[in-house]
């Protein structure tokens, strides 16, 4: 879906947005890679941003808006708040660059699925980032899946006490979006592995900060869960938490089927058959990022195949979407 290519002597020169983590990750990629030039970058912070591109020699500009309309770049990274993504996605691509995004690519469905059809109008590229897809527990899932027969339950939960709660946008529901769409990954690894969603209900709370004289847009903790029934039958459950009211830390995915169960819990990952029980290697989470950007750069200059379609992404944004509707609404929602 784009027609950009370069080689290995015209360097892709690269605009990037955001300053935060996975900005750092991506400038230190590109910083490494002889096909790639970080030329902009432009953060919320002024200083943060100077000395963000001191280190990675880049230059900084003011706004995002300023980048896409004056920098000279070939391709644009967004690696920012969430809220924001999708307006900075349609500058871009109406600008003629082609984009990277951190997911959600919106908060907003409909915005979302105009994106991609602007980028498919314009033959540019769109690509949602999904490392989690690409991560060791996500690949040792797929290989074994087939072991425990025809799978009926799925229990997903991240759980992450912080006390005290940062006051980051993590924590502000407009920055962030619901924590299902903003935390995208939970829905989206389990339609990679399941399929179309039949039907999804949830429920979600929020503890805002105490009452003080001035008010304050974040929470200090919440709590989802949501029940997703597949339309192959399986039945899954996604618990999704952080914050001050949660205690006990948790990170564990369980597949049970007809003839066993997989279960990871951390880095650890556990095969259970009626025979007896094995442990599964599970590759390690570090070096997404860099993975991630390199496919994309293989696929610009080769034509290499994506791990992921902005497509797919959408889809389960869309059941992200349903789970924040049955939140608000207390019932279950049909998917399409």
């Amino acid at each position: 879906m784009n027609t950009l290519h370069f080689s290995i002597d015209q360097p892709l020169r690269i605009g990037l947005i955001g300053t935060g983590y996975a900005a750092k990750l991506r400038a230190e990629t590109f910083q490494a890679d002889s096909r790639t030039l970080l030329t902009a970058v432009a953060g919320h912070d002024p200083e943060k941003t100077r000395v963000f591109c001191q280190t990675y020699g880049a230059e900084p500009y003011e706004s995002w808006a300023d980048l896409i309309d004056q920098a000279a770049v070939d391709l644009l990274v967004i690696s920012t708040v969430n809220r924001d993504h999708g307006a900075i996605a349609r500058r871009a691509l109406e600008a003629g660059l082609p984009v990277v995004v951190e997911y959600p690519l919106a908060l907003d469905v409909a915005e979302a699925a105009t994106l991609i059809g602007l980028a498919r109008d314009r033959n540019l590229l769109l690509h949602v980032e999904h490392i989690e897809l690409l991560g060791g527990m996500h690949q040792a899932l797929k290989r074994h899946l087939d072991q425990v027969g025809s799978t009926f339950y799925c229990r997903y939960a991240t759980i992450n006490p912080q006390r005290p709660a940062p006051r980051k946008w993590t924590y502000d529901p407009e920055l962030f979006g619901f924590p299902l769409m903003g935390a995208l990954s939970r829905i989206h690894r389990l339609t990679d592995l399941f399929g179309p969603v039949a039907t999804v209900s949830c429920q979600a709370r929020f503890w805002d900060v105490p009452s003080t004289s001035l008010p304050s847009p974040y929470y200090t903790a919440c709590l989802c869960t949501a029940h997703l029934r597949f339309r192959s039958g399986l039945v899954a459950e996604i618990t999704y938490g952080k914050g001050e009211t949660l205690w006990q830390a948790e990170r564990r995915l369980e597949v049970h089927g007809e003839k066993g169960a997989l279960i990871f819990q951390d880095d650890q990952g556990t095969l259970i058959q009626p025979q007896g029980s094995q442990a599964i290697e599970v590759g390690s989470r570090r070096g997404l990022f860099a993975k991630d950007t390199a496919i994309v750069l293989d696929h610009l200059a080769e034509g290499q195949p994506l791990y992921v379609t902005a497509e797919e992404s959408l889809y389960a944004l869309k059941v992200a979407d349903a789970a924040q509707q049955s939140a608000l609404t207390g019932k279950t929602v049909e998917m399409e």
